[in-house]
């Protein structure tokens, strides 16, 4: 432990000689940070995080019929289908943000709150419709990008094993107060943002040193594997829009490494054991849909992803039988 805070340390050390010798840059990628989460990241998020806090803490516990066959699809725990909207429809982190709300109120355990994680936290509509979708040209791309992010969620959910979660029921909690739920949501947005500003430097460093020297393509798989939306903003550098397609759905199912810092900052206390997994998952499905949309292999997808659904279901169904007394 010593010798990591050793190495931590001379980490932190370098940091900020790096920031002595080239402040131009430094001070160029936190002003373009500052920009992104003006113009993009609070409009986009915040009213996402303030009624995901109000919908979890008014629903949580409620089943809902609309939901209950999804819920069942991915082996959540009976009332936690109010979770899945904001893991859905929410954008990152807002998924983490409700699943962390549930565990410390004590309305999941922490195996049902960390195989939550790995597919109830994703790119909402207010993300690609209100900024990737500038990115092309037709208006069906970004329909079928979100349709491909949301179904690779979906096989997320599927192909994790789902025991964990059956013994945990969601009850009804306390309605928060407005106060509370502002408080919460702007320490959440706060979180974000500084993560972005942070990534927006590294990136910045990155392009001056390094990137400048690798193909277009690769230089935006790199900084979307680094900060999603920094990411995505470069977009329109990729001529291809058949690659640019194929890229961005990668780049928004994984989310990137300044999208996990922000889920683990939001959702302290409950382990990452799967969402890493979750995501590399969700991202392998989504590349390959991408790609079958553009080739000749899109109906052998559909046949082999239908195949694996219907073997696990089988699986599952199997497993959830109870067990008889012994007599």
């Amino acid at each position: 432990m010593k010798q990591k805070t050793l190495w931590t340390g001379i980490g932190a050390c370098m940091g900020m000689l790096v920031l002595i010798l080239d402040g131009k840059t430094a001070l160029a990628g936190a002003q373009d940070g500052v920009q992104l989460c003006l113009i993009t990241i609070i409009p986009s998020l915040f009213p996402f995080f303030v009624l995901s806090i109000l919908l979890n803490s008014t629903l949580s516990g409620f089943r809902l019929p609309f939901l209950r066959k999804i819920g069942q699809l991915c082996g959540i725990p009976s009332g936690a289908e109010p979770l899945l909207i904001s893991g859905f429809l929410g954008g990152y982190p807002v998924g983490a943000q409700g699943i962390s709300e549930a565990y410390k109120a004590g309305q999941l355990s922490m195996q049902a709150a960390q195989r939550m994680l790995a597919f109830c936290n994703n790119a909402g509509p207010a993300f690609l419709f209100g900024m990737v979708a500038s990115f092309f040209p037709e208006g069906w791309m970004v329909w079928v990008l979100w349709a491909i992010h949301i179904s690779g969620a979906l096989f997320t959910a599927i192909i994790l094993p789902s025991s964990l979660a059956d013994s945990c029921t969601l009850s009804p909690q306390k309605v928060l107060s407005p106060n509370q739920i502002m408080g919460r949501a702007i320490s959440a947005i706060g979180t974000v943002c500084g993560w972005v500003i942070v990534f927006r430097i590294v990136v910045e460093f990155l392009q001056r040193w390094v990137l400048f020297l690798l193909p277009v393509t690769l230089q935006v798989a790199i900084t979307g594997m680094l900060e999603l939306s920094n990411g995505c903003c470069q977009l329109s550098l990729i001529e291809n829009m058949n690659m640019r397609f194929v890229l961005c759905s990668g780049m928004l199912a994984l989310g990137g490494l300044c999208v996990t810092m922000q889920t683990m900052s939001v959702s302290k206390g409950i382990s990452m054991r799967y969402y890493l997994l979750g995501k590399f998952i969700q991202t392998g499905f989504s590349l390959l849909a991408a790609l079958a949309m553009f080739t000749d292999t899109s109906v052998i997808f559909v046949a082999a992803v239908l195949l694996v659904v219907l073997i696990l279901r089988k699986d599952r169904k199997r497993s959830s039988i109870p067990r008889t007394a012994d007599v």
